[in-house]
């Protein structure tokens, strides 16, 4: 017993001394390769640039199309006898240059380009393409059209260059969780489903065997049912045999699973990919935005240069005045130049609440200068009707005196 005990604690100890030793050789490992530094930096960063730039994007998504292209044209058999040279040569070329992307990108990082999902399966997609190749080698034959059959997994590579596809991959990858809960709860209602119209239908003796006469026909029979293909001609063959619940049954069926668990799929991938839009959108915004923050640092600091520049040139020469300093800086401005202003006047909420008071400043002075149309309208009237009133009143007065001097 006690031998036993001690060769346990010396494993034991020594499992110990191994698992220490490992950490600290990985620690070790570690340290170094953050330390390490590359004295390529200049040619990584010029590559960096190239496979990050729009035109290297453009290149690439238009090879995969064409690689597309041929790919349906290979497919015909007439085609193919006719141009074997051009399309050898046109899969040596696309096969050439996914090489080329892949040494391009894994030379700008190697560390960080295998935690990239998508640059995994523009790997996977390149082993795929030499499988042909390999097996033409070693002439095994019998997996070639397998083989060949793969090829058309290249075009998944436009989902590299694609940002859209990629946030929708992203929204079904979200939903991932919630779609394998609703497909579970489908899967329970179709056992039991599947389990009472086998006994229901199933019978040997009169049942329908072709449709309900074991589980795993009963299974396709509701898979059926579910995606609503069909289903007429199922429940007639019931109906033939004089099934009293079979109507209940469809009709049960078809309302949970179709019109309940489907629309619940289609209701979260809904969900899930419009938030996902959302994320891209707003990423599209913080991307704009950082894009603009950059050319207006570079716009300053050219400035600033520019007006160093010109300091240094009065220290060195000197002007008579400060207006032909003024002059001589003028001269260096252009119409083209952009300016940073950062002011709050210059901000395209103030310019928007500008305008609109521009706008209710126009409607109030149209509106008051009808009411002066008015106005003058108005008094020239009572100047029209001014002298009759004054004859009017010139007569009632002659009347009263004539009457005055009658009465005396």
């Amino acid at each position: 017993m006690s031998q036993s005990f001690h060769q346990q604690d010396h494993s034991r100890i020594s499992r110990i001394i191994s698992s220490s030793l490992f950490d600290t050789a990985s620690n070790v490992f570690q340290v170094k390769l953050k330390s390490f530094e590359r004295k390529d930096t200049q040619c990584r960063a010029f590559v960096k640039r190239v496979t990050m730039s729009r035109l290297f994007k453009l290149i690439m998504i238009s090879t995969v199309s064409m690689n597309a292209f041929f790919v349906v044209l290979w497919t015909d058999y007439k085609i193919r006898v006719h141009l074997y040279t051009l399309f050898e040569i046109l899969e040596l070329l696309f096969v050439s240059i996914y090489s080329a992307e892949f040494t391009m990108k894994l030379y700008v990082d190697p560390i960080q380009y295998w935690k990239d999902g998508y640059n995994l399966l523009d790997v996977i997609i390149l082993i795929i393409l030499f499988i042909p190749y390999a097996l033409r080698k070693i002439k095994h034959y019998p997996y070639l059209n397998v083989a060949d059959g793969l090829q058309s997994l290249r075009i998944l590579k436009l989902i590299t260059y694609s940002r859209g596809i990629r946030t929708l991959i992203t929204a079904v990858g979200q939903t991932a969780y919630t779609v394998a809960s609703v497909l579970i709860l489908l899967f329970v209602l179709m056992f039991i489903f599947a389990i009472l119209g086998f006994c229901l239908f199933g019978a040997p003796e009169r049942g329908d065997l072709n449709n309900w006469g074991s589980l795993a026909v009963a299974f396709f029979t509701l898979f059926s049912l579910t995606t609503v293909d069909g289903w007429t001609d199922l429940q007639e063959q019931l109906d033939k045999r004089d099934f009293a619940l079979s109507r209940a049954f469809t009709i049960l069926f078809i309302l949970l699973a179709s019109f309940v668990f489907l629309s619940m799929f289609v209701g979260v991938m809904i969900i899930h990919t419009e938030d996902s839009i959302k994320k891209f959108e707003q990423e599209l915004k913080l991307e704009r935005c950082i894009t603009l923050m950059e050319e207006k640092q570079v716009i300053l600091k050219r400035q600033q240069e520019e007006v160093s520049r010109l300091m240094q040139t009065q220290k060195n020469v000197d002007y008579k005045s400060f207006s032909e300093l003024v002059e001589n800086f003028k001269k260096t401005l252009r119409h083209t130049d952009p300016m940073v202003l950062d002011d709050f006047g210059t901000s395209l909420p103030f310019i928007d609440v500008y305008f609109s008071t521009l706008d209710n400043e126009d409607t109030t002075i149209y509106r008051l200068q009808e009411l002066y149309y008015e106005i003058v309208h108005v008094l020239s009237l009572m100047l029209e009707d001014l002298p009759q009133e004054k004859q009017s009143q010139s007569l009632e007065k002659q009347s009263q005196g004539s009457e005055n001097l009658s009465e005396k």
